[in-house]
């Protein structure tokens, strides 16, 4: 029966992974007859729950409207539950039954229990040959909470000061808050929702089991301060010949990309050692994606880098995709000492974003919501960075610009890169050079941005010499750098398009394109 009682409430398995047994290569659990049907139905009915409680707002209004608010409505809804939750459990039952008569299972289940009653590292080691639900994985490291969080965002939304302003806004506040509780927080990380954990669940498995089995990737469960679960990849070239494995590259995914399937390829080719890690709530990690959450999670995966992997702040580089720029802007502020910071097809602030994709009667109420619960000002946390950055803009991005058309114009990695310019130099940025920089973002073609640095005669040496002197009449170097108080208009200029040419490349390409590793290199910076 204790045997039975494992296959009940066990966690479900995958694969089994090259070398688990003998010598036999890695191959996909098959699970019997009984098993695969039971489990379709447990998984459905966690979908259907997921999707009804995004669309809450609007499920509970066809409710109401079809008189089910009433005694005799309720009742119903209470029969239909009953039922729900007597298929739920007899499913689970059958599939305890399926996994009882499978010997894969049961093999697994003996080792797991092994592994956990075991204190040898090499015995609990042995348990990264399979693949199964990550809920049921030991955890490998927890955040020391000893040391204060990590500061999230220097601006937040405006809080109403006297009594009756809070009275006014109290309704306000219910619907941002129930708002962003269903499918606001779904339109901001649809990775986090069963929904598509369910439909990415295949690739997720095929790209660990190439992470695993061809990269010898390693597995590990990270325990934040908020005791969420995140689920790490880690890839190690150090001491490989030919290789930057020295270098430690931390992955921040987009808002629907996972590590099996995100970013990390490109600076894989390029030999880095790489970490990999899933947004709360997304594959194997719990929670909710909100910026204290996020903020918690990359907290965990940088002292787990430095600490449990044994990598310099100095040697980390953060990179990341999308709305993984984010949590790295977060890491980039908190840490000031990492080697270096690349975002790709990364936007400044979420607002603009959102207020231009959603109808413009609901613009008051959106704003409201995303600056209490979502937050995301990238640029204001980026600007407190003092090391290298590199912005790679995508000119063909249709995510993150605010036209219906996409064009490079109203792409937001051009307002990030003003206001890092605008921090880091704010005595070149004038009208005059905000006007001629403003056109060189909107040149469509790589010609019509060549014939803007030829009309105002950009040469790099000089721009290179004229910085490299206030530097050294000036030392130490650190921003915001106060060059340009007695530069004439035309200085001004050149040196502010250099000085764009050098912090973005452009990649011409859609927004989830895979970015080659051609363009994973290292930021400029002035020497």
């Amino acid at each position: 029966m204790a045997s039975l009682r494992g296959c009940i409430f066990g966690p479900k398995l995958y694969r089994i992974h090259a070398g688990a047994v003998s010598s036999r290569e890695g191959y996909d659990y098959v699970p019997t007859f009984t098993e695969r049907q039971a489990d379709n139905i447990i998984t459905w009915m966690k979908v259907c729950w997921s999707v009804m409680k995004y669309t809450s707002p609007f499920s509970l209004t066809y409710l109401y409207r079809n008189g089910y608010f009433t005694i005799a409505g309720l009742i119903s809804c209470g029969h239909c539950t009953g039922i729900a939750l007597v298929i739920l459990m007899g499913s689970i039952i059958m599939r305890g039954i399926g996994r009882f008569m499978n010997p894969d299972y049961t093999n697994f289940l003996k080792f797991l229990h092994s592994a956990r009653n075991s204190d040898l590292y090499e015995v609990r080691h042995r348990l990264q040959y399979f693949d199964y639900e990550f809920t049921h994985w030991q955890e490998d490291f927890v955040v020391n909470t000893d040391k204060p969080p990590l500061r999230v965002s220097l601006r937040t939304a405006n809080k109403p000061k006297s009594l009756l302003s809070r009275i006014v806004q109290f309704p306000c506040d219910v619907i941002s808050y129930c708002l962003i509780n269903t499918f606001g927080r779904w339109l901001v990380y649809p990775g986090h929702t069963a929904l598509l954990n369910a439909a990415v669940g295949p690739s997720l498995l095929e790209g660990r089991k190439k992470l695993l089995e061809k990269d010898n990737g390693i597995r590990a469960k990270l325990i934040t301060r908020d005791n969420n679960q995140i689920d790490t990849m880690f890839i190690d070239a150090r001491g490989v010949a030919h290789s930057n494995g020295d270098k430690l590259v931390i992955c921040c995914e987009g808002n629907a990309g996972y590590y099996e399937v995100g970013c990390m390829p490109a600076p894989l080719e390029s030999k880095y050692s790489i970490l990999g890690w899933n947004h709360p709530g997304f594959g194997g990690s719990t929670g909710y994606p909100f910026p204290e959450n996020e903020a918690n999670a990359i907290e965990a995966v940088m002292q787990y880098a430095t600490t449990e992997l044994g990598f310099h702040i100095s040697d980390i580089i953060v990179y990341a995709w999308s709305i993984g720029g984010y949590t790295a802007s977060i890491a980039a502020m908190n840490y000031p000492k990492i080697h270096a910071l690349i975002l790709d097809a990364t936007f400044d602030d979420l607002v603009p974003l959102a207020t231009a994709k959603m109808p413009q009667f609901a613009r008051g109420i959106i704003i409201r919501t995303l600056r209490k619960y979502m937050n995301l000002q990238i640029s204001d946390n980026v600007c407190r960075y003092p090391g290298p950055i590199k912005l790679i803009r995508r000119t063909q991005d249709e995510v993150i610009t605010t036209s219906l058309v996409p064009n490079v114009q109203s792409n937001r990695g051009n307002n990030l890169l003003i206001a890092i310019l605008k921090y880091r130099y704010p005595n070149l940025l004038d009208e005059e050079s905000c006007a001629v920089l403003n056109r060189f973002l909107s040149a469509e073609s790589v010609i019509d941005k060549l014939n803007v640095l030829t009309e105002y005669e950009v040469e790099d040496s000089a721009c290179t010499r004229d910085l490299q002197r206030y530097a050294v009449d000036n030392s130490p170097l650190v921003y915001p750098m106060m060059i340009g108080t007695d530069l004439r208009e035309v200085t001004k200029i050149q040196l502010t398009l250099f000085l764009a040419s050098k912090y973005m490349v452009d990649f011409e390409a859609m927004h989830c394109k895979p970015l080659p590793n051609s363009y994973f290199e290292m930021p400029w910076q002035l020497e």
